[in-house]
C-alpha cells in the first residue's frame, strides 16, 4: 500500500536552506515508499492571505487537495524572530478548508516537524510552536523534530546538505513519518 506525504515549507527565496533540508526528509520517505507531493517556496510564497482580499476558493485547493489524500505531513519553517515565519504560517492556515471533512484538519496523520534557523534559541523556540499547531491540527507530531542550526557551512558548493548530523536528523524526521503513515486515527 502507497503512503502519500504531502512536504510544505520554504521560503522566497528559491533554494533556501528550509526548502533543501525539507527536500532532504522527504527523500528518506520515499525512500522507505511513499509517495511525495512537495509545496515549497515558489508556491507557497503565491499564496494570498488566507481569507484575505486576494483570497479565493481557488487559491492554495492543490494543496488541500493533497493534504486532504495524504497519509502524512512534513512541515518545515525558517526561525524568524523566534518563531514560525509568517509565508508558512499562511499556508498552514489554508488547513482551514479541511475543518468540516470526515477527517478534519490533520486528524489522525503523523506530522514531521524542521525547523532552520542561524540560531538555537529561534530553532527551538519555532518548534515549540510548530508543535503547537500540529496539536491544535489534531496532528500527531513525529517523536524527533528537527531543530536546526544552519549556516553556509552546512552545505556544499554544489548546494547539497554537508553536515552529517543535520541529515541524519532529517532523515529521521522523514522515516518517523513514512513509517507512521496510514497507522494512526
Amino acid at each position: 500500500m502507497s503512503r502519500r506525504i504531502v512536504a510544505i515549507g520554504g521560503t522566497t527565496r528559491p533554494g533556501s536552506s528550509t526548502e533543501r533540508v525539507l527536500t532532504v526528509a522527504a527523500d528518506a520517505a520515499r525512500a522507505l515508499g511513499a509517495e511525495i507531493g512537495l509545496f515549497g517556496g515558489e508556491y507557497i510564497a503565491k499564496l494570498p492571505h488566507y481569507r484575505g482580499p486576494e483570497w479565493s476558493a481557488d487559491k492554495g485547493a492543490e494543496m488541500i487537495e493533497a493534504v486532504r489524500a495524504a497519509d502524512g505531513i512534513l512541515l518545515a519553517t525558517p526561525g524568524y524572530h523566534g518563531t514560525v515565519s509568517g509565508m508558512v504560517k499562511n499556508a498552514i492556515d489554508y488547513f482551514e478548508e479541511l475543518a468540516g471533512d470526515a477527517r478534519p484538519y490533520l486528524e489522525g496523520r503523523p506530522v514531521g516537524l524542521i525547523v532552520t534557523a542561524f540560531g538555537h534559541q529561534a530553532a527551538n523556540s519555532s518548534m515549540t510552536t510548530l508543535r503547537t499547531i500540529a496539536h491544535a491540527l489534531r496532528g500527531w507530531p513525529t517523536p524527533f523534530g528537527a531543530a536546526l542550526r544552519v549556516c553556509a557551512e552546512s552545505f556544499a558548493p554544489d548546494g547539497s546538505l554537508a553536515d552529517e548530523d543535520i541529515a541524519e536528523q532529517l532523515r529521521r524526521v522523514g522515516s518517523q513519518v513514512a513509517q507512521a503513515a496510514g497507522r494512526l486515527g
